[in-house]
Protein backbone atom coordinates (compact mmCIF):
# COMPACT_ATOMS: atom_id res chain seq x y z
CA UNK A 1 0.00 0.00 0.00
CA UNK A 2 1.15 3.56 0.70
CA UNK A 3 2.94 5.49 3.41
CA UNK A 4 1.04 8.76 3.74
CA UNK A 5 2.41 12.11 4.98
CA UNK A 6 1.46 13.44 8.41
CA UNK A 7 -0.59 16.59 8.84
CA UNK A 8 1.53 19.11 10.80
CA UNK A 9 0.14 20.50 14.04
CA UNK A 10 -1.69 22.94 14.45
CA UNK A 11 -3.70 22.01 11.32
CA UNK A 12 -7.46 22.32 12.01
CA UNK A 13 -8.14 18.66 11.10
CA UNK A 14 -6.18 17.66 14.22
CA UNK A 15 -8.62 19.71 16.34
CA UNK A 16 -11.79 18.42 14.66
CA UNK A 17 -13.99 15.54 15.80
CA UNK A 18 -13.71 12.90 13.07
CA UNK A 19 -16.80 11.73 11.20
CA UNK A 20 -18.29 8.30 11.99
CA UNK A 21 -17.75 5.47 9.52
CA UNK A 22 -21.08 4.30 8.09
CA UNK A 23 -19.92 0.93 6.76
CA UNK A 24 -16.75 -1.00 6.02
CA UNK A 25 -15.98 -0.66 2.30
CA UNK A 26 -12.96 -1.38 0.11
CA UNK A 27 -12.08 2.32 0.41
CA UNK A 28 -12.02 2.02 4.22
CA UNK A 29 -9.88 -1.14 3.99
CA UNK A 30 -7.43 0.72 1.72
CA UNK A 31 -7.18 3.60 4.19
CA UNK A 32 -6.53 1.08 7.00
CA UNK A 33 -3.79 -0.61 4.95
CA UNK A 34 -2.16 2.78 4.27
CA UNK A 35 -2.44 3.61 7.99
CA UNK A 36 -0.68 0.36 8.97
CA UNK A 37 2.09 1.05 6.42
CA UNK A 38 2.43 4.62 7.71
CA UNK A 39 2.48 3.46 11.36
CA UNK A 40 5.18 0.88 10.59
CA UNK A 41 7.28 3.46 8.73
CA UNK A 42 7.31 5.82 11.77
CA UNK A 43 7.76 3.34 13.56
CA UNK A 44 4.89 3.64 16.01
CA UNK A 45 2.30 1.64 17.93
CA UNK A 46 -0.82 3.35 16.62
CA UNK A 47 -2.29 5.84 14.18
CA UNK A 48 -5.58 7.68 13.79
CA UNK A 49 -6.89 8.69 10.35
CA UNK A 50 -6.95 12.46 11.07
CA UNK A 51 -3.16 12.33 11.54
CA UNK A 52 -2.87 11.69 7.80
CA UNK A 53 -5.64 14.11 6.85
CA UNK A 54 -8.56 11.65 6.68
CA UNK A 55 -11.39 12.98 8.85
CA UNK A 56 -12.94 9.57 9.64
CA UNK A 57 -13.15 7.64 12.93
CA UNK A 58 -10.53 5.07 11.92
CA UNK A 59 -7.61 3.90 14.04
CA UNK A 60 -4.98 1.18 13.97
CA UNK A 61 -3.04 -0.12 16.98
CA UNK A 62 -0.16 -2.60 17.04
CA UNK A 63 1.87 -2.83 20.24
CA UNK A 64 3.04 -6.38 19.53
CA UNK A 65 6.74 -7.15 19.82
CA UNK A 66 6.99 -8.88 16.42
CA UNK A 67 4.51 -6.54 14.65
CA UNK A 68 1.94 -7.61 12.10
CA UNK A 69 -0.90 -7.85 14.66
CA UNK A 70 -2.61 -4.52 14.07
CA UNK A 71 -6.15 -4.07 15.36
CA UNK A 72 -8.17 -2.18 12.74
CA UNK A 73 -10.90 -0.09 14.35
CA UNK A 74 -13.74 2.01 13.00
CA UNK A 75 -15.75 4.16 15.40
CA UNK A 76 -13.81 2.97 18.48
CA UNK A 77 -15.18 3.89 21.88
CA UNK A 78 -14.02 3.08 25.37
CA UNK A 79 -16.67 1.20 27.33
CA UNK A 80 -14.64 0.83 30.52
CA UNK A 81 -11.31 2.13 31.83
CA UNK A 82 -9.45 0.78 34.84
CA UNK A 83 -9.16 2.97 37.91
CA UNK A 84 -5.44 2.15 38.04
CA UNK A 85 -3.50 4.74 36.10
CA UNK A 86 0.07 4.53 34.83
CA UNK A 87 2.51 7.08 33.45
CA UNK A 88 3.95 6.49 30.01
CA UNK A 89 5.85 8.33 27.30
CA UNK A 90 3.76 9.61 24.40
CA UNK A 91 4.57 11.53 21.25
CA UNK A 92 3.05 12.29 17.85
CA UNK A 93 4.49 12.53 14.34
CA UNK A 94 2.20 15.55 13.88
CA UNK A 95 4.40 17.45 16.35
CA UNK A 96 7.79 15.77 15.85
CA UNK A 97 10.82 15.94 18.07
CA UNK A 98 9.06 16.10 21.43
CA UNK A 99 7.20 13.82 23.79
CA UNK A 100 5.87 13.80 27.33
CA UNK A 101 4.88 11.47 30.13
CA UNK A 102 1.09 11.16 30.27
CA UNK A 103 -1.03 9.43 32.93
CA UNK A 104 -3.74 7.14 31.53
CA UNK A 105 -5.79 4.14 32.68
CA UNK A 106 -3.71 0.93 32.60
CA UNK A 107 -6.50 -1.07 30.92
CA UNK A 108 -9.55 -0.35 28.76
CA UNK A 109 -12.40 -2.23 27.16
CA UNK A 110 -12.96 -0.86 23.68
CA UNK A 111 -15.84 -1.42 21.25
CA UNK A 112 -15.39 -0.88 17.51
CA UNK A 113 -16.44 -1.97 14.05
CA UNK A 114 -13.85 -4.43 12.72
CA UNK A 115 -12.71 -5.06 9.14
CA UNK A 116 -15.62 -7.49 8.61
CA UNK A 117 -18.12 -4.79 9.61
CA UNK A 118 -18.88 -6.59 12.90
CA UNK A 119 -18.97 -4.90 16.29
CA UNK A 120 -16.11 -6.25 18.37
CA UNK A 121 -15.07 -5.73 21.99
CA UNK A 122 -11.48 -6.03 23.18
CA UNK A 123 -9.84 -5.77 26.56
CA UNK A 124 -6.50 -4.00 26.17
CA UNK A 125 -3.74 -3.43 28.71
CA UNK A 126 -0.45 -1.56 29.01
CA UNK A 127 0.88 -0.19 25.69
CA UNK A 128 -2.12 -1.52 23.73
CA UNK A 129 -4.50 0.36 26.05
CA UNK A 130 -2.37 3.53 26.02
CA UNK A 131 -2.18 3.59 22.22
CA UNK A 132 -5.91 2.96 21.87
CA UNK A 133 -6.70 5.86 24.20
CA UNK A 134 -4.19 8.08 22.37
CA UNK A 135 -5.83 7.29 18.99
CA UNK A 136 -9.36 7.90 20.31
CA UNK A 137 -8.14 11.28 21.59
CA UNK A 138 -7.04 12.08 18.01
CA UNK A 139 -10.49 11.06 16.72
CA UNK A 140 -12.00 13.52 19.21
CA UNK A 141 -9.75 16.39 18.11
CA UNK A 142 -7.34 16.08 21.05
CA UNK A 143 -3.57 15.72 21.14
CA UNK A 144 -1.68 13.86 23.87
CA UNK A 145 -0.30 17.15 25.24
CA UNK A 146 -3.86 18.28 26.01
CA UNK A 147 -3.58 15.91 28.98
CA UNK A 148 -0.71 17.98 30.41
CA UNK A 149 -0.84 21.07 32.59
CA UNK A 150 -0.95 24.35 30.68
CA UNK A 151 2.67 25.15 31.66
CA UNK A 152 3.99 21.75 30.51
CA UNK A 153 1.93 21.91 27.31
CA UNK A 154 3.21 25.42 26.44
CA UNK A 155 6.83 24.37 27.13
CA UNK A 156 6.43 21.30 24.91
CA UNK A 157 4.97 23.30 22.02
CA UNK A 158 7.72 25.96 22.30
CA UNK A 159 10.36 23.21 22.28
CA UNK A 160 8.77 21.59 19.18
CA UNK A 161 8.73 24.90 17.32
CA UNK A 162 12.44 25.29 18.02
CA UNK A 163 13.02 21.89 16.44
CA UNK A 164 12.84 19.55 19.44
Amino acid sequence: MTVRPFIPWPNAVLRSVADPVESITDEIRTIWADMVDTMEAMPGVGLAAPQIGVNLRLAVVDASRDRGQAILMANPEILHASTEEVMGEEASPNLPGVGAKVKRPRAVTVKFLNSDGVIERRDLVQTWARSCQHQIDHLNGKMYFDNLSRVKRDMLIRKARKGG
